[in-house]
């Protein structure tokens, strides 16, 4: 999955204390020539799925095709050759819809949390990610909502397509960073879809995983098999009561929760 959208008007942002970049194992000839046959297994399931579900959202609904859009999202992580888990806190209501704030990794993020709880989640994605083949219009028959960056209007109309989503019964899938990490810990946070939760008073998920970056990370398309992937969510944190002088403290917040997942995870696979 390409980057995300980087939320539009955000000027005010949330300070990151970013830790070095994690060292890992260089890769070798074999590495590269597993990854190619991963790659090649993950492409010819990938494009017969996504064309199965667009006929489904032309025909029969978005919501309808929740069963092979989990199950899509299944097989392209067993593709990869990892081990996947999800850990839900049992505070999130699987009737309510939510804003989930994912750390952002690499292109299949949208696979590894989807079939972590039972909502339809709705993503945000760069407008011209829409002119890529097979992905791009497998975004548009779903009702992907499509952002540019920078302006007050982009801002509004953001707010009011993600206002739109939630009125349906639909949860958003946000990666609030904007861009993948480049080091294997949280980025910088940026504010404005912490704003738009704030106005429509939706209650936030944090979303972190771990052990995707030692499959696939930023820099380098190579598949890296044999590691186990765990998505955290988290209790939800409710933002309704709150306003701009609560909204750094909400960033922490939802930061800090995150972290405590990432720290922990890399404290505990340090060597020795």
């Amino acid at each position: 999955m390409p980057d995300s959208a980087s939320p539009p008007y955000t000027r005010a942002q949330a300070s990151a204390r970013v830790p070095p970049p994690v060292t890992l194992a260089q890769d070798g000839p074999l590495d590269y020539l597993l990854s190619g046959a991963l790659w090649a297994l993950g492409v010819s399931w990938l494009v017969p799925m996504m064309s199965l579900q667009m006929l489904g959202h032309r025909s029969v609904g978005p919501e309808r095709m929740q069963w092979l859009e989990r199950l899509y999202a299944r097989g392209q992580l067993a593709l990869t050759g990892s081990r996947w888990r999800a850990v839900v806190d049992p505070a999130i209501d699987p009737a309510r819809p939510y804003l989930f704030f994912q750390n952002h990794v690499n292109h299949l993020d949208h696979c590894t949390m989807y079939a972590a709880t039972p909502h339809f989640k709705q993503g945000v994605e760069l407008e011209e990610h829409f002119k890529y083949p097979v992905y791009g219009a497998f975004m548009r028959s779903r009702g992907t909502v499509p952002v540019k960056r920078g302006t007050m209007r982009d801002f509004l109309q953001l707010r009011d397509s993600v206002a739109a989503e939630l009125a349906r019964g639909r949860s958003m899938l946000v990666f609030p960073e904007g861009t993948r990490t480049l080091t294997g810990h949280l980025g910088e946070l940026q504010s404005g879809v912490f704003r738009i939760a704030q106005e429509l008073e939706a209650p936030i998920v944090p979303v972190t995983v771990t052990g995707m970056y030692r499959v696939m990370r930023k820099g380098s398309l190579l598949i890296r098999p044999g590691h186990d992937v765990t998505v955290y969510c988290d209790a939800p944190i409710e933002t309704r009561g709150t306003g701009r002088r609560e909204l750094r403290g909400l960033i922490e917040q939802v930061r800090s929760v995150m972290n405590a997942r990432l720290d922990a995870y890399w404290q505990s696979s340090a060597p020795g």
